[in-house]
């Protein structure tokens, strides 16, 4: 595959409000569609779309939006249960947000009468990031610019709180086991913590700053790769803390990194909105240059789809959507 020059996106869908967080359903949830949240000014709203890639009847993208939560403050993140499903009687809609007030709101609805939120407060300083534990659901971690990464139960009770050494950037919770969290740092610093021992176990360290962003390989969790300054960083932590490839990729600071859900060589990464365009890269490990250069107005976000090569960054009341190659 060649070095792309910049391309328009394959999908675009309207939104009633700016976009500042876009995040697909990463869990399975009974349902042929995907479910996909973006976060607002001032709402934050659920829809479910299918694409040509998975469906032969859809005509490039079919999108519907499912319901809008009016949350009055603006939206900084969000994550999803994996006890949302659909296919339940009644159906279960859970997610969390981080919002510009520094608190979290955990919404719980059933798509028709019950339609709830619950307040966590804690955090002194904005709130960079958070997950939910995937096995089950019941446990949320959350990192701020405070030095802090707090873990809660679903009540808002914090089970446990981790200091830290600069802003919590990013955080990620390992697929299986279910006590152990990764911890992203400003200073350059990924940590993984015991949950059981509240003892860091590992660390890995870009030698570079800001570090803005950090993800965890779903798909191999000896994969680590995270932004700092211009570059990307990649790590496999059986091997070493510190980086096994690292690329200069962005010229304006990198923001974002996410690994594909479906291969896991495949990553995005996107750079600070500039005076014109917003960049989404998209990169092969086995591959010395991007292998797509997506190109919004403004652009805010970054998320993989669960089960497609697809990946959607929000903008100026839409969401782009650029599909590539395996």
């Amino acid at each position: 595959m060649k070095q792309e020059s910049s391309r328009s996106p394959s999908y675009t869908v309207e939104c009633e409000d700016y976009v500042h967080v876009v995040e697909f359903n990463p869990f399975e949830s009974g349902t042929a569609e995907s479910l996909i949240a973006y976060g607002g000014n001032n709402y934050v709203v659920i829809g479910r779309c299918s694409f040509q890639e998975e469906d032969a009847e859809v005509d490039g993208i079919q999108y519907n939006t499912l319901r809008t939560f009016h949350q009055g403050i603006r939206v900084d993140a969000i994550a999803w249960s994996p006890e949302t499903r659909l296919d339940a009687l009644p159906p279960l809609l859970r997610f969390c947000t981080a919002a510009a007030d520094r608190k979290l709101r955990l919404f719980t609805s059933d798509l028709q009468e019950k339609n709830e939120y619950k307040i966590m407060e804690g955090h002194s300083g904005y709130i960079n990031d958070l997950v939910f534990a995937p096995k089950g659901g019941q446990e949320i971690a959350s990192v701020s610019d405070d030095h802090t990464c707090r873990v809660w139960d679903l009540e808002g009770n914090m089970r446990a709180c981790f200091v830290l050494r600069s802003p919590g950037m990013s955080v990620g919770w390992h697929p299986e086991d279910a006590f152990k969290l990764m911890v992203a740092e400003k200073n350059g610093t990924i940590r993984f913590y015991d949950l059981v021992t509240h003892q860091a176990i590992l660390s890995l360290t870009t030698g570079q700053t800001p570090l803005m962003s950090a993800h965890w390989c779903l798909k191999n969790t000896f994969k680590v790769g995270a932004v700092a300054g211009n570059d990307w960083f990649i790590w496999d932590i059986t091997r070493s803390s510190y980086p096994l490839d690292k690329r200069p990729v962005h010229a304006d600071r990198a923001k974002l990194f996410r690994w594909s859900m479906v291969n896991e060589n495949l990553f995005a990464t996107t750079g600070y909105p500039g005076k014109m365009n917003s960049q989404l890269f998209i990169h092969h490990l086995g591959h010395p240059q991007p292998i797509l250069i997506g190109s919004a107005a403004v652009g805010s976000g970054l998320t993989w789809h669960r089960t497609l090569p697809l990946c959607a960054v929000g903008g100026d009341h839409r969401i782009f959507f650029w599909v590539t190659e395996m």
